[in-house]
């Protein structure tokens, strides 16, 4: 079962498709992740895209259509897997249907104010990849790891401007998306806006899948 996760950031795609992932056994793909792990090895990708995600816009349709195609290549995408972050344009649709069958596309929806709450309120533990949030989910002691004692920070892109920027990027780029995927008889909507278990069941339910 081939699925992409569409959604304005902090729609909680990433949450849901951990959680999916088990429940499917099938690879959980987030350029997103590649992208940022780049960064972090100080490859001449993570280079490249490292301006470009701290300001909010999108890594260009060519970069990122290479690298999904070479990831699906890969033995564990046999069953099946998640795409989460792609395609975000109709040129990185149009590409992947040349390289890929999708059977959904679960489109989340979240009001824009709560997803502004929930971008600007996280926090990362950098060595321990732990995350948290200053309402929904604090540390013990405020700005502190539990895990590890470090410093928590506040990734550049997480900043209320670049949240901002993001989401108006977003609205401009990504959601004619729905349209394009709504003509081919492609999309479900499930609201990201309740739990992760909950909106984990909603998403099972419009795909067909029985959890129990």
């Amino acid at each position: 079962m081939n699925i992409i996760f569409l959604g304005p950031p902090g729609a909680g795609k990433g949450t849901i498709a951990a959680l999916a992932k088990e429940v499917l056994s099938i690879p959980h793909i987030s350029t997103g992740d590649i992208f940022r792990a780049a960064i972090k090895n100080e490859t001449p990708l993570g280079k490249q895209v490292k301006s470009i995600l701290a300001s909010g816009e999108l890594v260009p349709d060519a970069l990122t259509i290479d690298l999904v195609n070479e990831r699906l290549k890969e033995d564990d995408t046999s069953g099946g897997y998640i795409l989460d972050g792609f395609p975000r344009t109709i040129p990185q649709a149009e590409a992947l249907e040349t390289f890929a069958d999708i059977d959904f596309v679960i489109n989340f929806t979240v009001e824009r104010d709560m997803i502004i709450r929930r971008l600007s309120g996280r926090r990362i533990a950098k060595e321990s990849g732990k995350v948290y949030h200053i309402i929904y989910n604090p540390p013990r002691v405020e700005g502190i790891c539990d895990i590890t004692g470090e410093s928590l920070i506040q990734r550049e892109d997480d900043k209320e401007e670049a949240v901002v920027n993001r989401l108006e990027v977003y609205e401009r780029q990504t959601e004619p998306l729905i349209e394009y995927y709504t003509e081919k008889g492609l999309i479900r909507n499930v609201d990201g806006s309740d739990t992760p278990e909950k909106v984990l069941a909603s998403f099972l339910a419009v795909i067909g899948v029985d959890k129990s």
